[in-house]
């Protein structure tokens, strides 16, 4: 059943096929549709995400790296000790981060790197590639960072599997699932029941965000209007899509039952006991 206001200001009661941008419980999503690449064999999770995204064969490293130096700008730069491998993407150990991180953010804003939160021109590959370019934090498997890990996974699947990332969604996991109301751009006729996005204020509390606004907090810049203005071409693995609370309670179901939801399997139980395991413990500890 659905509870309160989808519009405060309006009135707008909350219903239950009402659409919530959800943000980065995209990476769920993501995650899941490289493990279903991976069990066809595509892939082994240890292999240098480099021999699929070449533009990551020679990736720079901060020295010091982070955190042992958490707040100044890059200085030297040294090579990689190792390969960012699929498995390090996956666990947000590979050395990106986001546009929040006081030493590399800066220089994410200035690369006008997306994260799925804002109109952003040009493709998910097109950033990606961009995201190659600027140094790692840390070395990759050093450490944890939550991070553009899932957007590099998300062009990781389309190159993989030779389709756009929506329509991977949309063909190999929505229709599977009945999911029928999570989309990166809403269709015109689904955007009435999207829900207002608000935004807080210390001096006057909470405030609806407004179409053709954005939002600038530190380095982050966002918007509530990205699901339906704009160039509609990127597609971000960690960020970006909206949901309902039944289309998104029944990919959790699936990941509950090991991996099937009414008879279709999207991966096998093995694959859900390891992602459901701890694979940065001892990571997190200096953070």
């Amino acid at each position: 059943k659905a509870v309160g206001m989808a519009d405060r200001d309006a009135k707008k009661p909350m219903r239950a096929d009402s659409i919530f941008r959800i943000c980065s419980m995209t990476k769920p999503l993501t995650s899941v549709a490289v493990m279903m690449l991976y069990e066809e064999g595509r892939f082994t999770l240890n292999q240098p995400v480099s021999d699929f995204i070449p533009e990551f064969k020679s990736v720079k490293v901060l020295d010091p790296p982070f955190p042992q130096d958490k707040t100044s700008p890059p200085g030297a730069l040294v090579d990689a000790k190792r390969p960012i491998t699929i498995r390090h993407l996956l666990t947000h150990t590979s050395g990106l981060t986001y546009h929040w991180n006081p030493r590399l953010g800066k220089a994410y804003t200035e690369a006008k790197m997306g994260h799925g939160l804002l109109q952003q021109e040009g493709t998910i590959g097109d950033a990606v590639k961009k995201l190659a370019a600027q140094p790692l934090l840390f070395q990759p498997g050093d450490a944890w960072e939550y991070s553009l890990s899932d957007d590099v996974l998300g062009y990781f699947v389309e190159v993989v599997s030779g389709m756009p990332l929506d329509k991977f969604f949309q063909e190999r996991i929505f229709k599977s699932l009945g999911i029928k109301d999570t989309y990166y751009f809403l269709p015109d006729e689904k955007v009435a029941r999207l829900a207002t996005a608000y935004t807080y204020y210390a001096e006057k509390g909470l405030h609806p965000i407004l179409d053709k606004q954005i939002i600038k907090e530190g380095q982050l810049e966002y918007s509530a209007d990205y699901h339906y203005r704009g160039p509609r071409t990127y597609f971000s693995g960690g960020g970006g899509l909206s949901s309902t609370a039944e289309d998104y309670y029944r990919f959790c179901q699936m990941l509950l039952n090991g991996g099937q939801l009414n008879g279709t399997r999207l991966l096998s139980r093995k694959s859900v006991e390891l992602i459901s395991q701890n694979h940065v413990q001892g990571k997190l500890d200096e953070m």
